[in-house]
């Protein structure tokens, strides 16, 4: 069995509160689990009920502003996680992927979406280090510049 860890200490020594998971937008659920994995639908950088953010890279929206989304989508990611099964029974982050909303030429999708796995690092250290696909698309929901969505595997149902 794998190794228990306490990450609801870790993220209270970091100074972070999971907030509350943001209500689907359309007809999804925030998170499912199938057996040892939790995966979570794609979600924006929503902060409060409001999107901290709009618009496209290489069109307006710095690459800093959206590495900072990046790690708010990502936070709510843990959010959906840990309301269907606790954040402490993570065992390892398996797989991120990022949506980056890019306007024509634009390529810096991975470095964007570095805001998300460098927070997961920070969070989860060893356990934190993934798989990940970083893609640039035309348009995301609401306007959002970045959508960020993972796979967490998870203890065994007891």
């Amino acid at each position: 069995m794998a190794e228990t860890r306490n990450w609801s200490a870790r993220l209270s020594e970091l100074g972070i509160t999971l907030p509350s998971v943001v209500p689907p937008v359309a007809a999804y659920v925030p998170a499912v689990r199938t057996g040892n994995y939790v995966y979570t639908s794609g979600q924006l950088p929503i902060v409060e009920g409001k999107l901290t953010i709009a618009g496209k890279l290489g069109a307006g929206v710095s690459d800093e502003d959206a590495k900072a989304a990046a790690r708010a989508c990502v936070l709510n990611a843990l959010a959906a996680v840990d309301a269907l099964v606790g954040i402490d029974s993570v065992v390892r982050i398996v797989k991120v992927v990022g949506f980056v909303a890019s306007a024509e030429g634009f390529t810096g999708q991975p470095g964007v979406v570095n805001g998300a796995s460098e927070f997961l690092g920070e969070v989860f250290g060893e356990a934190g280090a993934h798989a990940r696909s970083a893609v640039g698309v035309a348009e995301l929901p609401l306007g959002a510049p970045v959508e960020v969505e993972l796979i967490a595997e998870v203890q065994p149902e007891s």
